[in-house]
């Protein structure tokens, strides 16, 4: 899957709900968002018919994202099944981790490779400022289940939000410290409730992170689905990477695609480009059709996105993240 910039595309991230069970503050409103109706939603069989056609041209990576991934009922028969498609060689997800410590054995069970929890803090008044719910036990056992089993590679992506403290992010960092964890800081997305939030810049939380713990090495030791650039630190068993859409651009090595919990095939985060699938999918379409509008979505991605500018653009994303899959 060659786009029009001649970028290879190998990985595909599926939203398979847009329903959570947490409020975070850069995500969703405090009362949450107006849910899809369960039809409306792709079923467990369009979504293998689609990832079939995908894997059959070229995608080898599938992200289960939300959402909240983990509220949609028998998850894990659904990774199992996509994870036996010819040609997909990584199955991942990505879960807040309140759910993740009933759920972990059978993930592990289906094949999943890799887990990323989403964590922002680890000190209690904090997590329940951002994510407006009392959950942080639920994720510390969720994470504590996945270090001792150690079935699957965990990795962790924290949000910095401009006025939390620099030391709860020195916490959340110490995680890849004292346990074989990837921490992962990524900025602030600018879509939905994301534009509300300054982002604290790479440059600036790396020095503040190297000033605690010593000089980051970059290194090449880490596999992993997207952009993510990784640093050895000194006495840490984990690395420490930084996803930073907006201070440091990596459009041109793009390698990914978006399919909606709607069936919408997005091409881009930031603007609306894409295809609807879902049409064709229950419109009797056949293989050929998703095939023909697949290959026309790719033709039309983007070069890239603007998160750096201010300015509005007609054919850009309204939705939020939650609905869109991260």
């Amino acid at each position: 899957m060659i786009d029009g910039y001649g970028r290879t595309i190998d990985y595909v991230r599926i939203s398979v709900t847009d329903r959570c069970n947490l409020r975070c503050v850069y995500c969703m409103p405090e009362e949450g968002v107006c849910s899809i109706s369960h039809e409306e939603i792709l079923r467990f069989g369009e979504i293998e018919r689609v990832c079939q056609i995908l894997a059959e041209n070229g995608i080898q990576k599938i992200k289960l994202t939300g959402g909240e991934p983990l509220v949609r009922r028998r998850l894990p028969e659904l990774a199992a099944a996509l994870k036996q498609i010819p040609g997909i060689k990584s199955l991942t997800i990505t879960t807040n981790g309140v759910l993740l410590e009933e759920m972990y054995d059978a993930l592990a069970e289906a094949g999943v490779d890799s887990v990323t929890i989403s964590l922002d803090t680890l000190d209690a008044s904090v997590y329940r400022q951002l994510t407006r719910r009392d959950e942080i036990e639920a994720v510390r056992r969720g994470l504590r289940t996945a270090i001792q089993k150690g079935r699957m590679q965990i990795k962790i992506n924290c949000v910095p939000v401009l006025g939390i403290e620099e030391q709860k992010l020195l916490e959340v960092a110490e995680l890849a410290k004292n346990h074989n964890v990837h921490v992962r800081f990524i900025e602030m997305m600018p879509i939905g409730m994301g534009t509300q939030f300054a982002f604290v810049k790479e440059d600036a939380l790396k020095h503040a992170l190297e000033e605690a713990f010593g000089i980051f090495t970059p290194c090449g030791d880490v596999a992993g689905n997207g952009p993510c650039h990784y640093f050895a630190v000194p006495g840490f068993q984990g690395r420490i990477g930084f996803i930073s859409a907006v201070s440091h651009k990596f459009c041109s090595e793009c390698n990914r695609i978006r399919l909606t919990s709607e069936g919408f095939l997005k091409t881009c985060l930031q603007y609306d480009n894409g295809v609807e699938l879902k049409t064709i999918l229950r419109g009797g379409g056949t293989d050929e059709d998703l095939r023909r509008a697949i290959g026309q979505a790719l033709a039309e991605k983007p070069k890239g996105h603007s998160f750096e500018k201010k300015t509005e653009f007609t054919d850009r994303e309204h939705r939020g993240m939650s609905q869109i899959g991260g």
